[in-house]
């Protein structure tokens, strides 16, 4: 195929034909041969036919919408009166003196009543995505399993009708709860066993009460259809794979059990119906529990209630790509270019839907992982926006730098997020941090699609910006799960961090460090010009107590920002040490390991904690102080 014919296919099937440079700002060609190989996993034969008659070619240049055309996700009518605010955790880093050693539902119920009498409107938390139980440490909760399935090592078994302790299991838990990391092994050995004996108990009907009747249950296998049949096929699956020693992903499974549909996956099925089962009710738990906790949130007077995020991808090698195929790119993973912080680029090794696929039909793949979430939340964060309109695939054994950028339906994505959002009373939140093209951030505002804002990114030529430049729609925040806490960051730890597990070489990191002395001074610089107090004795080598002071100003400044939502991390008020994760580790680090330093029970007393609240509320009065039931619902009315 001649150069030209090759050029035109790659833009009739939406693929750039350049990448940014990481050097000038400017663009690189991508190869004739990344060509051939996106086109290939886009399920298109060169000489312009389509595998499976799944791929229709695109027009080559597709206009953006009209931004009086662009569907307008859901926004809370109180929110056109009041800037609220809320706090963000990872769920699982809780410590509690009841917990398994792992933050669960109860837990998240316990903060929602705590951020109810401190003045919150939300709770952000991490991916609650379904992991792989039989292989327990994979567990970055940006690379699940499956997008439309929980967690179930977030039940909080004990609060299950008919569940009794014992002295041997008091002794497990101890054990659990006392490390400081989470041991997520031994968390899914106790919680899965016990699980299964109150799974053989409430077969017996002395285990249900009203809240887990087996009716109800018989309801949610109905509505959750092949779905949630597959995801728990591929669950027990996994679990007789890992005992065979063929690893957890179905990659490494004997070819007849690696697609869902055959003969011997059929034959496992039947073998194993009462396993498929449990898994199923596992699943049930975990919807039932993290309802009642959406509930919970509502009742303490939070009036967005839960704020779940979506990971961008799935692995490759898990239940959703195992149990729907034909809707998932198999010869390229996700990743990002090259840019002047990762000069090679990234691959994530994360599934990505088909852009042919992804909206397709009434019911199609978008609409049902965001309804997934929706369903128990009044806000939900779209990791890496951008992958609305497009997505960076590096094909299977290349590099990420013979990858290329390939275009996604926006328009329609945006429509299923309008009316997902409205059906489910639910606003959007988009992190579009990186490398986005230049009008995608106005497009996402016209769509009432609130923006991502982490101050130390909030930066230009003259330094910080200051809190009126911040966007209505948006969210603001100091730090995420890939930053240190503000502390943290004054003391440069991300920078050394990173020098350490050798991520940036040495002199880097000495420019690195140069560039944080800048940023220091500017930012004590911005405090001032926005009228807030800045410590006395700040300086590199601070005090525990003065960047306490700081980080509580840095709050305030946040908080005077038109933006309408505020997170504060809890991390933050416990001056955590151990990141949460290491973008760009993986063996060097405990990545979605730590645990808070401080418990549930400590945190109520917490100084810190009361004295950034209070600046929030001062900063953030609520307008009508009593709760506003206009724009609620009680979540576990609803069906599923």
């Amino acid at each position: 195929m001649k150069s030209a014919e090759l050029d035109k296919l790659a833009r009739q099937y939406g693929i750039s034909l350049t990448r940014p440079s990481p050097d000038d700002g400017g663009e690189v060609a991508i190869s004739a041969d990344t060509k051939r190989k996106i086109l290939s996993a886009l399920e298109v034969d060169l000489p312009g036919t389509t595998h499976r008659g799944t791929v229709a070619p695109r027009r080559e240049q597709e206009p953006g919408p009209a931004k009086d055309t662009i569907p307008k996700s859901f926004l809370p009518n109180f929110l056109l009166k009041t800037r609220v605010w809320g706090i963000s955790l990872q769920l699982y880093e809780l410590r509690s003196v009841r917990n398994w050693g792992i933050g669960d539902f109860e837990d998240l119920s316990d903060v929602a009543d705590l951020a109810g009498k401190l003045g919150a409107d939300f709770i952000g938390l991490n991916p609650l995505h379904a992991p792989f139980l039989a292989d327990p440490d994979r567990c970055s909760p940006y690379e699940p399993s499956s997008r439309q399935h929980l967690n179930p090592l977030y039940i909080a078994v004990d609060r299950l009708p008919g569940f009794v302790s014992s002295a041997e299991l008091e002794r497990q838990l101890e054990g659990l709860r006392g490390s400081d990391l989470v041991d997520y092994a031994g968390v899914a050995r106790v919680k899965l066993g016990i699980l299964r004996d109150r799974w053989r108990a409430w077969l017996q009907a002395d285990a249900a009460d009203e809240t887990y009747n087996p009716v109800d249950f018989d309801v949610f296998v109905a509505q959750g259809g092949d779905s949630l049949r597959r995801h728990a096929l591929f669950e027990c699956l996994s679990l007789s794979m890992v005992e065979r020693g063929r690893g957890a992903g179905w990659q490494g499974w004997p070819a007849d059990f690696r697609r869902f549909d055959s003969a011997a996956v059929a034959e496992f099925a039947r073998e194993h119906a009462e396993e498929v089962r449990f898994h199923m009710w596992l699943q049930w738990l975990a919807h039932r529990q993290l309802l009642q906790a959406a509930d919970r949130a509502r009742e303490a007077g939070l009036r967005i209630g839960l704020y779940l995020d979506l990971a961008v991808g799935e692995a490759v090698d898990g239940s959703a790509m195992w149990s729907e195929p034909d809707v998932y790119i198999s010869k390229a993973t996700i990743g990002s270019p090259p840019d002047p912080f990762a000069v090679e680029g990234q691959d994530w090794h994360l599934a990505g839907y088909l852009p042919s696929a992804i909206a397709a039909g009434d019911n199609s793949p978008y609409r049902r992982m965001v309804s997934a979430a929706m369903r128990y939340a009044g806000a939900i964060r779209i990791d890496h926006a951008p992958a609305l309109r497009r997505l960076f695939l590096v094909p299977l054994g290349s590099r990420p730098d013979g990858g290329a950028y390939v275009r996604y339906p926006q328009h329609r994505l945006l429509q299923i997020l309008a009316e997902t959002s409205a059906e489910h009373r639910c606003l959007v939140i988009g992190e579009a941090l990186g490398v986005i093209p230049p009008d995608l951030p106005d497009e996402l505002a016209a769509a009432q699609i609130l923006s991502y804002r982490i101050l130390s990114y909030e930066q230009d030529g003259k330094g910080f910006k200051p809190p009126d430049a911040y966007p209505v729609f948006g969210l603001a925040c100091i730090s995420t799960h890939d930053h240190q806490t503000l502390a943290g960051w004054w003391r440069s730890a991300d920078i050394q961090d990173r020098r350490d597990h050798g991520i940036v070489p040495p002199d880097l990191t000495a420019k690195h460090l140069q560039h944080r002395r800048r940023e220091r001074r500017n930012l004590k610089t911005a405090l001032r010009a926005a009228g807030i107090d800045v410590p006395a004795r700040l300086n590199a080598r601070a005090s525990r107590e003065t960047l306490r002071e700081l980080t509580v100003s840095a709050y305030r400044f946040i908080a005077r920002t038109p933006s309408l939502l505020v997170a504060v991390r809890v991390a933050d008020l416990t001056d955590e040490k151990s990141p949460t994760n290491i973008p760009g580790t993986s063996d060097s680090y405990p990545n979605w390991k730590p645990k808070l330093s401080v418990s549930l029970e400590g945190l109520a007393s917490n100084p810190l904690l009361h004295r950034i609240t209070a600046a929030m509320r001062e900063e953030r009065p609520r307008i009508h102080a009593a709760r506003e039931r206009s724009g609620s619902r009680r979540i576990s009315n609803r069906q599923g």
